[in-house]
């Protein structure tokens, strides 16, 4: 009778163990893994507040993102919180012009969020835009710079020459990207994205001149403002800079590996960073 009496409060308490197993397995893929499930829910609530007698049928660049991210085992390099920080703003600002520097596992996502606006992307490997989707406009950028150069480029980006606000194509800084396609330059973007180039090695572009050249194109708009973000802030060159070149002052949150600015037009006589 003992026995049996054992027997049967070790069989609850394993029932109570994998039940907790399981919750708590549960819970983590969905803060964590289950991104693509979180998306939807933001564009179904997006085409609820359409008119009644509108289209319905879903968009082509949503439909892209569903069966990347239903089929494939590979998630966003950014984390759910991480993207949380962009999505806040394109809730409020698409359709807009967002122009992100690299092309990766994400960019499907982001051309969904932004639906019926333009998200063009820049990729510095020519093969690796030919593998991906093709109704991502996307362009092949050449970097001329080396991460070993960053203390350099640094230094050369606080002389004045590089505080002056231009077109980037008319600048005299060595940090402005010229080389970019045209169609880059002649948009005001509302949101611009720094995930890239790659700077994690000593022989990689680095981030310097892309980080540079946003804040540029975020002052030298006519009117409005842009906001910009850039990932890997955890490293030395994607910290420095932005905080050198987009302002401490313009900045207004960062979550894990990720910082957000609001960069004002600079059509007015305005300091290259605030006060």
């Amino acid at each position: 009778m003992k026995n049996s009496k054992s027997l049967k409060e070790i069989l609850i308490c394993c029932c109570f163990v994998f039940l907790f197993l399981l919750v708590m397995r549960s819970a983590f893929w969905n803060s964590e893994k289950n991104i693509s499930s979180n998306i939807l829910e933001y564009l179904e609530a997006k085409q609820q507040t359409k008119k009644p007698n509108s289209c319905t049928k879903i968009p082509s660049s949503v439909a892209n993102a569903v069966v990347q991210y239903a089929t494939s085992k590979i998630t966003p390099q950014q984390t759910l919180k991480e993207i949380s920080v962009s999505l806040k703003v394109l809730e409020k600002k698409s359709p807009c012009n967002f122009l992100v520097f690299g092309l990766g596992h994400d960019s499907l996502m982001w051309a969904a969020l932004n639906h019926g606006g333009r998200t063009v992307f820049l990729e510095e490997d020519d093969d690796w835009i030919k593998k991906q989707n093709s109704s991502l406009e996307s362009y092949h950028v050449v970097y001329d710079t080396k991460l070993s150069e960053a203390g350099e480029l640094h230094d050369v980006g606080m002389q004045e020459h590089c505080k002056v606000v231009s077109d980037p194509r008319m600048s005299k800084c060595r940090l402005a990207l010229k080389g970019l396609p045209s169609q880059v330059y002649d948009v005001e973007w509302d949101l611009i994205m720094i995930d890239a180039p790659t700077g994690y090695h000593e022989a990689a572009p680095g981030r310097m001149t892309a980080v540079y050249t946003a804040g540029l194109m975020a002052r030298n708009r006519r009117n409005g403002d842009t906001d910009v973000f850039v990932h890997d802030v955890d490293r030395d060159v994607e910290d420095r800079f932005s905080k050198s070149f987009l302002c401490e002052g313009y900045m207004v949150e960062q979550e894990a590996r990720i910082r957000h600015f609001n960069i004002p037009n600079h059509a007015a006589p305005t300091p290259f960073c605030p006060h």
